[in-house]
């Protein structure tokens, strides 16, 4: 597979840190770990924010993190467009609070974590990614405490002028991506893109092997990385 060096950074509270690594050299991508307080980011394709509590999700999720030190390189690298990145579940919540995404990641409005499997739906492909396609599904499982994507209403417009939500959940009774959520996210949003930056709150690095419960993370991932 062509351009797959790939940088996981790892911050204090990471969980998902290792996880990720294994998935990703699943796919024969060549994988470096990169700390928290990194000035650079080394020589890479893309990069990716892994899941966990970083600095233990003390004032918002993800928000002590959108500071450290390796986020001025990836903030650095994402304007060159010399990566693309993404950001899973808590890497998804340090995007939305760097402002390399839109919206950020609320507490969930059942006011408990939710743990479970969840379907969600390609609703408009990423830029650069023609592996994905609209209505695309994947099985993937979601765990987090605030995962409810929340943005001003007129930023809710430009997410859809400029083609719509990344992923959206599918709702279980009817299964059609209508608006459902696990966690009260608008729209029922699971994941956002902009340029080629991802971000989701689902985890596809939990979903590799069919005695997980889904295959759909081994193939999610290796459609990103055919990407740009």
């Amino acid at each position: 597979m062509m351009g797959n060096k790939v940088a996981v950074v790892t911050f204090p509270g990471s969980n998902c840190d290792h996880d990720t690594v294994w998935a990703l050299e699943q796919l024969d991508a060549e994988v470096v770990v990169v700390r928290h307080d990194a000035r650079d980011l080394p020589a890479c394709e893309r990069v990716v924010l892994p899941g966990g509590f970083s600095y233990g999700d003390y004032l918002r999720a993800g928000a002590l993190a959108a500071h450290a030190p390796i986020m001025d390189a990836v903030g650095r690298a994402v304007e060159r467009e010399a990566v693309s990145v993404l950001g899973i579940c808590n890497g998804f919540q340090i995007l939305c609070e760097r402002g390399i995404l839109p919206g950020a990641l609320w507490s969930n409005t059942s006011g408990e974590f939710v743990c479970r499997w969840e379907w969600v739906e390609v609703a408009s492909p990423p830029a650069g990614w023609p592996e994905f396609s609209t209505g695309m599904r994947f099985r993937l499982p979601v765990a987090h405490g605030q995962g409810a994507f929340r943005v001003q209403e007129d930023g809710l417009a430009q997410i859809w002028a400029q083609g719509g939500p990344f992923l959206r959940y599918v709702d279980p009774t009817t299964s059609r991506s209508t608006g459902y959520s696990p966690n009260g996210s608008v729209d029922g949003i699971a994941g956002i893109s902009r340029g080629r930056v991802i971000g989701l709150m689902p985890h596809p690095e939990r979903a590799m092997h069919s005695v997980f419960g889904s295959v759909d993370g081994r193939r999610f991932l290796r459609m990103w990385l055919g990407g740009p």
